[in-house]
């Protein structure tokens, strides 16, 4: 058992209960708000927000995990006005997510730059882990870096390398944003390594995206688990694909090897909110406790099975 930092204090991990491991309270650029998103209304998003996660409980969930980052607008004041009011732990990450390059209060300081220091992404990222982040006594529980379809790009690399090093020197926990479909998980999985995370504490999410289960084996026997994680984007991979390949991995025994989540958030301003209700309608954080649990059991998984994946996983993933 270990001290798991919430929003709210710390938790027990054996008293985190049921999680869904990759989920976001407010993706939400703050320059692009405070610039462009003159109808932004702060205390009725807050209040939306408390309504949609304070229901998980009744649901019988307790705990969420957010890796809402850098690169994701992660503002911390705005997540604990929602935590005081609701009944739920949320756990929050550091680290840096892109695509591409990373921002440019980087991107000539550290090493063998213009200004040859050592690397300010990873001094960052273990003062959010050990100290707090900002100034609001929150400390981060756990990682989070990213690699999309653009692949292992300098500054894709830069930051996992950061997310690495800041994992090896801390222990703690990580979850990386991954493309299935371009094999990424395997390239996360050798780049941390490199650094010396460990790979069983790490999550290589969004592996619910596919249903190759030759690529979906070769990651979780490397130790990682795999996030099945994208319940309810449907646009991406049909609910039927997603739910059969979870218990295709159940069947061959890969239950220790999975995570359950939604990848959902109250609020995104990267989509229009009611084209996104119109598009994804089960994108929600309701999503698995409604329809995807009901559908794991018919289709042959104990609730032995769905205890290791919600349960077992999660709380493994920090007391390793």
């Amino acid at each position: 058992m270990v001290a798991v930092p919430t929003v709210t204090g710390s938790v027990d991990s054996a008293d985190l209960g049921r999680v869904l491991a990759h989920e976001h309270v407010f993706v939400l650029g703050e320059e692009y708000r405070q610039n462009y998103q003159g109808d932004w209304d702060e205390d009725a998003q807050v209040a939306e927000a408390v309504e949609e996660l304070g229901a998980l409980p009744s649901m019988g969930i307790d705990t969420i995990l957010d890796p809402t980052v850098l690169g994701l607008g992660r503002y911390l004041p705005r997540v604990q006005r929602v935590a005081e009011q609701i009944d739920l732990n949320i756990v929050v990450a550091t680290g840096l997510y892109t695509y591409n390059e990373i921002p440019f209060q980087f991107h000539y300081t550290g090493p063998g730059l213009l200004f040859d220091v050592p690397e300010p992404l990873t001094e960052l990222f273990l003062k959010d882990l050990d100290e707090g982040i900002a100034d609001t006594g929150v400390r981060a529980a756990f990682l989070k870096c990213a690699i999309e379809e653009q692949g292992l790009t300098a500054g894709v690399e830069r930051a996992m390398r950061a997310v690495g090093q800041a994992s090896a020197q801390s222990g703690a926990p990580i979850t990386v944003h991954t493309n299935p479909h371009t094999g990424s998980g395997l390239v996360a999985q050798r780049v941390l390594a490199e650094e010396g995370a460990d790979l069983s504490k790490v999550v290589i999410g969004h592996s619910g995206d596919t249903t190759d289960l030759d690529y979906l084996m070769r990651v979780a026997d490397a130790g990682s688990y795999l996030g099945m994680d994208r319940f309810g984007l449907d646009v991406l991979l049909p609910f039927e694909d997603r739910v059969a390949t979870v218990l295709e991995l159940l069947r061959r025994g890969y239950a220790e090897k999975m995570v359950l989540a939604h990848d959902a958030s109250c609020f995104i301003d990267w989509f229009d909110p009611e084209a996104k209700r119109r598009v994804v309608p089960r994108w929600n954080f309701r999503h698995i406790s409604e329809d995807v649990i009901p559908a794991l059991l018919e289709g042959g998984a104990s609730e032995q099975d769905i205890e290791t994946m919600l349960v077992t996983n999660p709380r493994a993933y920090f007391e390793k």
